[in-house]
């Protein structure tokens, strides 16, 4: 697994780096060796937040990017956090990708044998929602986006008539995404 830690607003230390990659190092028994993981660690200026010490893991696979943050008062506990929540991810990416298509785990049941059952649910959808979308530019999107309140909105985008999303960024600027059909 290759790592790469960056910082931002902060100075990342020879120590702080060496105690990252030993936490992160749990990692490789969940993960091949061509999973790619990228560390940003940072320090929220604003003094109003006091869990400003904010590490933030991506972790690219053959399969899913797996995602995680995590803050608090000291940047050592904020890894630790992270790196709980990510090997979560990772041993749920692995349990997934060794029970195969369909969802059944491979080889042969014993007459009689317990079923193991998952130590973490799969996610649940709880509520389904449908709407008509309405053909309009990304700028009327974002006003659409700003009078309903949300943090972001559906549309299908005037000019390709494909379905877009806008959204709101921490920056509290404005994002869209495209999809693309692979």
């Amino acid at each position: 697994m290759r790592l790469q830690v960056k910082g931002r607003n902060v100075e990342v230390s020879d120590s702080l780096k060496t105690y990252a990659q030993e936490k992160l190092g749990k990692l490789e028994k969940h993960l091949n060796d061509a999973a790619r993981l990228e560390l940003e660690l940072a320090v929220e200026k604003n003094p109003s937040i006091s869990a400003n010490q904010i590490a933030e893991g991506t972790i690219w696979t053959k399969g899913p990017v797996l995602r995680a943050k995590e803050s608090s008062t000291d940047m050592r506990a904020s890894i630790d956090l992270l790196v709980e929540k990510l090997e979560r991810q990772a041993r749920r990416y692995r349990d997934k990708r060794r029970r195969g298509p369909g969802g059944r785990a491979s080889g042969i049941v014993e007459q009689g044998a317990i079923p193991v059952v998952p130590d973490e649910e799969s996610p649940v959808i709880v509520k389904t929602k449908q709407f008509a979308v309405k053909p309009m530019s990304p700028e009327e999107a974002v006003l659409q986006l700003e009078l309903i309140g949300h943090d972001f909105f559906v549309f299908q985008n005037a000019e390709t008539a494909d379905v877009n999303v806008v959204y709101r960024r921490r920056d509290g600027s404005y994002g869209l995404i495209e999809p693309q059909i692979a």
